[in-house]
């Protein structure tokens, strides 16, 4: 055996993998100099909301610009009634499988609630985290008043990016007393707009505009010279942002089916194809049809099924060797 093909038979890693290779060509990976270039052009930006390595992949592969690794994972995939409980941990899990899965989309890892409030100094400490861990481009933090600023001014003078909001802010469900619509009066209107200022002057390179009039997004993003990224904002921001789960119609419990919001357009139902194939899949295994014989592919040779009777006898397994035989004889295992 040569000292080559001892390395490979003593490898941890498998000949052919299935998940993480063969891989093409590593993408040009999109940037701050991209986003603002396709900016500065008047070309609207495209960003989705998607939390694991196979949804990272179909979003990579559709040249969507931005990732967002967003803290409503804890509801779209945990199964909370808000986004207060996902923990720095586990949007880490998360930001790391997404990276796994996108090579070519700029990632964008969402702070959690409890991750940056406390102090500007636990808010870079995490975003640091987010880079080095969650291995994300980016973060995003919530928030535009004074103590929101301060933190996202510290986080971008450690040299980490940051995405603001404002609007609708999830995070602050506790003093809004529920998911509602923001700027619905002119003084609220105007508050938005001071701190989507404010966070541009901070450092942040875009600002997330959420469930606001149009009216407002447009004066927010006619305002800023940087981008604005609309999600359910109207047409006027600089680019747009929606929850994968959501626009592909991936979720048919009804309770979130009250829940979905009302700006998300849905592209597919793939949540019904989903619930139709896992309902045939019951089925056929219930009738005894699947696996069958098409999906029975492993062979085993005559003299070693032989062998392995004999060995069962021997050993006074006497069930398992009739089974043995009983398999051959019905035609159930195939025979070289």
């Amino acid at each position: 055996m040569t000292k080559l093909s001892l390395i490979r038979h003593l490898s941890n890693k498998p000949e052919n993998t299935i998940y993480g290779g063969p891989t093409s060509p590593t993408p040009k990976r999109v940037t701050l100099r991209t986003l603002r270039s396709k900016f500065t052009q008047g070309r609207p930006l495209s960003m989705v909301t998607a939390y694991d390595y196979p949804s990272a992949v179909h979003v990579d592969n559709a040249g969507i610009d931005m990732l967002l690794v967003g803290d409503s994972v804890a509801m779209v995939v945990h199964g909370h009634d808000t986004t207060l409980p996902i923990t720095m941990d586990e949007m880490l899990l998360h930001c790391k499988a997404v990276a796994r899965g996108a090579r070519r989309a700029f990632l964008i890892g969402d702070m959690p609630f409890g991750s940056f409030e406390e102090s500007p100094q636990q808010a870079v400490a995490s975003a640091i985290r987010m880079m080095k861990e969650g291995q994300m481009d980016a973060v995003k933090i919530e928030g535009g008043f004074p103590s929101r600023v301060e933190a996202v001014e510290k986080v971008v003078q450690s040299g980490v990016a940051v995405m603001g909001h404002v609007g609708l802010t999830p995070q602050a469900i506790s003093v809004l007393g529920g998911f509602r619509p923001a700027a619905q009066s002119a003084s609220e209107a105007l508050s938005v707009i001071k701190q989507a200022r404010a966070l541009q002057d901070a450092g942040c390179f875009a600002v997330v505009l959420e469930c606001v009039p149009a009216v407002v997004a447009a004066a927010v993003t006619r305002q800023l010279s940087i981008p604005t990224i609309g999600i359910g904002a109207g047409p006027n921001c600089s680019g747009q942002v929606l929850v994968y789960h959501d626009l592909l119609g991936m979720m048919q419990h009804p309770h979130h089916a009250k829940v979905t919001p009302k700006f998300c357009k849905q592209y597919a139902q793939v949540g019904a194809v989903i619930q139709a194939a896992l309902t045939e899949y019951a089925r056929d295994v219930e009738g005894g049809v699947f696996p069958g014989e098409k999906y029975s592919p492993y062979k085993i040779g005559k003299e070693e099924v032989d062998e392995l009777r004999q060995g069962l006898m021997t050993e006074g397994l006497m069930d398992a060797a009739n089974a043995v035989e009983e398999c051959v004889n019905g035609a159930e295992v195939e025979v070289l």
